[in-house]
């Protein structure tokens, strides 16, 4: 091989690795910002690479400019079959990853529900299992002759039995709310009246905690719902801020219309706030940490602000909580007319 010819091989290389090395740079800036684009780029910046190269090399071997061009030209028709090739690769690539990453957020997913079961059965055994002990000791006591108040035995025994009742309907009202069609019985209800009637039925368990109910409604704020169920989920909100707000303190609800069309209720407490780190999970099935037990209707279960969450979803509403200055705020929407509904859980 001639000097010349070396020469031109020589340039060749320089070229070619130094056009190749830019689109190496071009696609790994292209892969942090869309995987599909540096994948059809790849193979075009091999081809044109190479061609530059080509071009490079013909140019110093003194071949006539007409004779490069075409040299040239022919290697650029390869461009549009290497993009082709390039999105297919695309393509496949970019269907593959999203496969791995359901499939990811699917074993998260059932692994998540496993322990939010495991979790949830644990606690109702627990809850269970206290007034069943009770029932039993009382049991033994009176069948041992031992019981020396029978009718204060027979009131433990009735609060022990309420208290599991209790239990077991909020189980079967959250499994109800969690299916596919809950099976809701919608009438059109004056909502400041339902949420009225359920600040008026806590008024004793509050004023036994020396903690004021307090609250207002704008008159006429009227909504398609299901009554029993807007009511329970009030009624879950005011018992866990009753729970949560020291003795002296005050809970306050409130009714406004939210938008053109939708109700908003809200529930203001003096818990202290919720740490950041419970906030997030409030509204899970099951879940309750040192700050944020719910026992309400649900018997320490946890049921209590699922429930309300699942209420919020059959409507196709959505409840949140923020804190506020000494406690926090929850609010539940719904739509005031049930049609179309797109049911969500918001959580800060």
């Amino acid at each position: 091989m001639s000097p010349a010819q070396l020469s031109a091989v020589g340039l060749s290389a320089a070229v070619a690795l130094a056009v190749g090395l830019l689109g190496v740079a071009l696609v790994v800036a292209l892969t942090r910002r869309s995987l599909g684009t540096a994948a059809v780029a790849a193979p075009v910046v091999v081809v044109i690479a190479v061609a530059a190269g080509v071009y490079a090399s013909s140019r110093a071997m003194f071949l006539r400019p007409e004779d490069s061009t075409t040299i040239l030209l022919v290697l650029l028709a390869a461009v549009p079959v290497a993009a082709g090739l390039g999105g297919l690769v695309a393509r496949r690539v970019i269907a593959a990853d999203r496969a791995v990453t359901a499939e990811r957020m699917q074993r998260e997913h059932e692994a998540r529900a496993e322990s939010d079961r495991r979790e949830l059965v644990a606690w109702v055994s627990h809850d269970l299992r206290t007034p069943l002990a009770g029932i039993r000791a009382i049991s033994e006591a009176v069948e041992d002759g031992v019981a020396a108040d029978l009718p204060a035995a027979m009131r433990m025994v009735r609060d022990s039995v309420m208290r599991m009742d209790d239990l077991v309907n909020a189980l079967l009202a959250l499994s109800r709310l969690q299916a596919d069609d809950p099976g809701l019985t919608m009438s059109d209800v004056d909502v400041g009246d339902l949420v009225s009637d359920a600040v008026a039925g806590l008024l004793p368990v509050a004023s036994a905690r020396d903690v004021r109910l307090t609250g207002s409604a704008t008159p006429g704020v009227r909504a398609t719902v299901a009554a029993t169920e807007i009511q329970r989920a009030v009624a879950n909100l005011l018992v866990n801020g009753i729970r949560h707000t020291p003795s002296g303190g005050e809970v306050e609800t409130t009714v406004t219309a939210h938008g053109d069309d939708g109700v908003l209720v809200t529930v203001r407490d003096q818990c202290g706030g919720i740490p950041e780190g419970l906030a997030a999970r409030i509204f899970e099935t099951g879940f309750r940490g040192s700050d944020a037990r719910t026992p309400g209707d649900g018997g320490g279960a946890g049921l209590g602000l699922a429930i309300v969450a699942g209420v919020a979803k059959a409507h196709g509403g959505t409840v949140s909580v923020v804190n506020t200055t000494d406690g926090c705020r929850f609010s539940l929407y719904v739509p005031a007319h049930q049609g179309s509904r797109l049911a969500q859980v918001t959580t800060p």
